[in-house]
């Protein structure tokens, strides 16, 4: 062994324990990705949103039942006629046949205030109307809880990539910290003659390259853990950090799935239902105002006439009515208005039916898809884990070769990109499988089990 590789040599034991812990990102509030989901269902915006509708729901409910309560109104009016209407009647009241004598009927202020009272008794269209509306709010309750769904897969997603993005910058700051190392002793070797320039300039071409992508994955990694807080719900300004791994589904996946043995308990699915029987009731409804209402109705009034502005002079009378009655009303003909208005709610029935059918389609389509690409990362792990242990070796040797003398740098240096390589291979397979399986519970809408 020559002096230049026994320095090298001594030089790499002094530095081999020397921390990593200065290169990464900035540390905070360590999230689980449990913790992340829980965080996210009890802050989205969208989700307080949904719940908002939600509620609106429930006081359109109680609404379309207020309209089969009875109703009260308070009337008042008042009434100033300058000139007040003359009519003719026929001259024999007053003796005089064949003509007619001008009289003047009212008076110039006239004022009337009462109650009104009015309460339906039947109306197809208003029971109708009230099974709609807790069709409504089954449908509101099945948005918020795809919502939360949409959220739970936005936030296991981004979290997914972020910690990826966490391992990938973990792996090149490792090997940029070994090319650290070896150029601090290429750069004294070369001090002293024991090292040719260009091999100290090899060495600092490749540790620029490493730190400009350690720079570039640093920022990533800040950029995907805002998109989190977002879809968490979290203040920017709140640090947190990534659990070093994750674990999505632990139980034995299914080699093939039926789209229609798993619709039921999607989210999605359900809601088109919901809607599809929303339109029925529709339909219903618009039949429903073929057929007669009846309401009562009564009214209790007070009116004064008077020829003078003393309305209220105790000592002049007022006179009541109190009037009780019912009212039937029977369409008979619309114009053909209900004809088309059924045959347009019948359209939205159709069209319901085929997002139904497209959706059945699209489930089936992501879970083939995500078994298949479950199935091949998985054997593309394995295949990227054995090659990452081979280079690890190849490394290993041409290290050892290279501080005996019997390597030349461009072999170590070879040898740390293919480890390199390998390392970021199998980062990028680990990330497809779990998005894969991510994207398998999606279809299989069992995305909740992940809160669970």
């Amino acid at each position: 062994m020559n002096k230049k590789h026994l320095l090298l040599g001594l030089f790499l034991s002094l530095t081999a324990g020397s921390s990593f812990a200065q290169n990464q990102p900035q540390a905070g509030t360590t999230l689980s990705l449990k913790e992340a989901l829980t965080f996210a269902t009890a802050n989205n915006i969208s989700i307080q949103q949904s719940q908002l509708d939600e509620q609106g729901a429930e006081y359109k409910i109680k609404e379309t039942k207020g309209s089969g309560l009875p109703q009260i109104n308070g009337t008042g009016q008042l009434t100033v006629s300058p000139s007040i209407p003359t009519q003719l009647l026929p001259g024999e009241i007053i003796g005089e046949p064949g003509t007619y004598v001008p009289v003047k009927f009212g008076q110039k202020y006239n004022a009337t205030g009462g109650l009104e009272l009015s309460q339906l008794i039947f109306s197809k269209s208003y029971f109708v109307g009230l099974e709609a509306a807790a069709t409504t709010r089954d449908l509101y309750r099945l948005r918020t809880q795809m919502s939360k769904e949409d959220v739970l897969y936005n936030v296991s997603s981004a979290y997914l990539q972020a910690l990826q993005t966490k391992e990938q910058f973990n792996t090149i700051a490792a090997n940029y910290n070994r090319l650290v190392q070896l150029e601090k002793i290429l750069t004294l070797q070369y001090k002293n003659d024991f090292a040719k320039k260009v091999d100290v300039n090899r060495i600092t071409v490749n540790k620029t390259n490493l730190e400009n992508q350690r720079e570039a994955l640093a920022s990533t990694y800040e950029q995907q853990k805002n998109a989190l807080k977002f879809f968490m719900g979290m203040p920017m300004d709140q640090p947190i950090e990534l659990e070093e791994s994750t674990t999505l589904v632990t139980t034995v996946l299914p080699l093939t799935a039926n789209a229609n043995e798993v619709l039921a308990n999607r989210a999605d699915f359900k809601a088109l239902q919901t809607q599809k029987n929303l339109y029925g009731l529709n339909i219903s409804n618009i039949k429903g105002r073929a057929y007669p209402t009846l309401a009562g109705f009564g009214q209790y009034s007070y009116n004064a006439q008077r020829q003078e502005f003393n309305l209220f002079d105790t000592s002049q009378p007022w006179f009541n009515t109190f009037v009780l009655g019912l009212k039937l009303n029977v369409p008979i003909f619309d114009g053909f208005q209900r004809k088309y208005q059924t045959r347009q709610a019948e359209l939205e029935v159709k069209k319901t039916d085929l997002s139904i059918q497209n959706l059945t389609l699209n489930t089936q389509m992501s879970l083939d898809n995500a078994l298949k690409q479950i199935s091949t990362s998985e054997l593309s792990i394995e295949n990227q884990e054995r090659n990452v242990r081979m280079a690890q070796e190849v490394y290993d040797t041409t290290n050892k070769l290279y501080k005996e003398g019997l390597s030349p740098l461009t072999d170590l240096l070879d040898a740390e990109v293919a480890l390199r390589e390998a390392q970021t291979n199998v980062n990028n397979e680990r990330l497809k499988h779990k998005i894969a399986q991510l994207n398998y519970l999606k279809a299989r809408g069992e995305l909740s089990n992940l809160v669970q």
